[in-house]
């Protein structure tokens, strides 16, 4: 990232997708100008994957991204799906049917799992990898040429399961953060990372700042907006006031020397390294 037009406006262009199925709060995110809005099909394997993790498992279903496609009209819809599974057919089609814009494939380790995905989709929406499994990592050269593959996204939460590794956000902090990125960006596709939060919310183990920071670096730009975030903003107003917010602090950091890029990187680690040493639990 080398134009300054581009860095200065980085926040402004950032893509956020918000998961919910309820319709105030999704009329709430068009309003506060969240890109995507729509739901969480995923369920098989999650709850046993993630357990202990105090990680949430979706109760979502394809009524909800019904009920959440009328509340934001021709707002782009998007759905995460399971993995692939005897249902997908049926689920992927179902959710075009709707009006699904944007469909994302979580938990999968091979390329062929993601050319059954292409396959189904056949170019109606939008296709979205969530890259979580060391697998999918591995094949990251291979996943971004496969055709009818629209965008990349890293999943931090079972990343960190596959990895066996203390905090996923050490993630954004590793060599492998980079290399998927470059790799990506590399093919010409949008690459997107994890989840943020509020920018000043210091309830959290990790400030949302210290992990929004790491974005420009990545060139990662998009991300999945957190319970967390809505949580904190529960009003039109606030959810309007923070969004700006990130985008702000986002527009800032781009702007930044990749100098500056590479202390917020070492800051981070650093910081969830003596968080660990001193016996804290960090997500």
């Amino acid at each position: 990232m080398n134009d300054d037009a581009s860095n200065s406006a980085f926040g402004d262009n950032f893509v956020l997708t918000m998961i919910t199925n309820s319709p105030t709060e999704a009329r709430r995110g068009v309003l506060a100008g969240i890109n995507r809005i729509g739901v969480d099909l995923e369920k098989i394997g999650k709850a046993q994957r993630q357990s202990g993790l105090n990680s949430r498992v979706s109760s979502h279903d394809l009524n909800d991204l019904e009920n959440v496609r009328h509340a934001i009209d021709h707002h782009p819809l998007f759905v995460r799906v399971n993995s692939m599974h005897a249902g997908s057919e049926f689920e992927i089609n179902a959710a075009l049917d709707i009006g699904a814009t944007h469909i994302m494939l979580p938990y999968f380790h091979r390329p062929q799992e993601v050319k059954d995905f292409s396959r189904l989709v056949n170019g109606h929406a939008t296709t979205i990898l969530l890259v979580e499994t060391a697998a999918a990592i591995f094949y990251i050269e291979d996943l971004v040429k496969i055709s009818g593959i629209d965008e990349i996204h890293i999943g931090l939460t079972d990343l960190k399961i596959s990895l066996n590794i203390p905090s996923r956000f050490e993630t954004l902090t590793h060599w492998i953060a980079e290399h998927v990125s470059k790799v990506v960006n590399g093919a010409g596709l949008p690459f997107h990372v994890g989840g943020v939060t509020c920018i000043d919310d210091q309830r959290l183990p990790i400030p949302g700042w210290r992990v929004a920071s790491q974005y420009p670096r990545l060139n990662a730009t998009g991300a999945l907006v957190t319970r967390a975030f809505l949580e904190t903003a529960d009003s039109d107003s606030k959810l309007i006031s923070e969004v700006e917010t990130f985008r702000r602090f986002l527009n800032e950091c781009a702007s930044s020397s990749a100098k500056s890029w590479e202390q917020e990187r070492s800051s981070l680690k650093t910081f969830i390294r003596q968080e660990l040493a001193q016996g804290k639990a960090l997500p």
